[in-house]
């Protein structure tokens, strides 16, 4: 499944809305709020807006990195960082049915962690060079069939510089959810870029 990222760099102002109602409308099911900026009014309004989008077309709306937010709001869940306390926490302050991932980097360890406390999925990543996350550490494709064979039925996200051309290695792999930002929302056609990764 296409998981895909929004950043403010890629679709500064109206462009968010613009480019991810083209990915909604082409079949995209999953989108995740990423916005790192202290603009706290702007990223309410935002997240706010997507999340009608989202509605809209029967689809998720997952906030990065604030479970306040995310609460605010009524989101469809959140993705937790290392940083952003636990799955436990996140759960009691969201609806009983709130999508909650983790990000785990490379280790099997950290997404064991996050399964035991209840993790709707659990991502992994970077896999190639990404200009999203640049310093991100690097982790093997043979991570993911470790991380199946290790942890069962969870679905496994996985992040980090993939394209078009290279997706197929993640998803052969045993990826379940193919997280793209750079990738899609810097593309020409967001629409046709969209269509071209769900056929995958």
């Amino acid at each position: 499944m296409l998981y895909a990222i929004t950043d403010s760099h890629l679709l500064p102002g109206d462009k968010l809305f613009s480019g991810v109602e083209a990915a909604l409308d082409s079949g995209c099911k999953w989108i995740q709020y990423r916005d790192k900026s202290q603009d706290t009014t702007r990223r309410l309004q935002d997240a706010q807006a997507l999340l009608a989008l989202c509605d809209q077309y029967a689809a998720k709306l997952i906030i990065n990195d604030d479970v306040a937010l995310a609460k605010k709001i009524g989101a469809h869940g959140v993705h937790l960082g290392q940083g952003d306390g636990s799955v436990i926490a996140a759960r009691r302050i969201l609806h009983r049915d709130a999508i909650i991932g983790v990000t785990c980097h490379d280790s099997i360890e950290l997404a064991k962690k996050a399964a035991q406390e209840g993790a709707d999925y659990v991502a992994f990543g970077r896999f190639f060079p990404s200009n999203t996350k640049p310093d991100a550490r690097p982790a093997p494709l043979s991570l993911i069939g470790e991380a199946r064979a290790e942890l069962g039925s969870i679905p496994i996200a996985v992040i980090g510089g993939i394209t078009l051309e290279n997706a197929h290695l993640v998803i052969s792999a045993g990826a379940d959810l193919i997280a793209v930002c750079e990738n899609l929302f810097s593309a020409e056609n967001i629409a046709v870029q969209t269509t071209l990764f769900l056929q995958l």
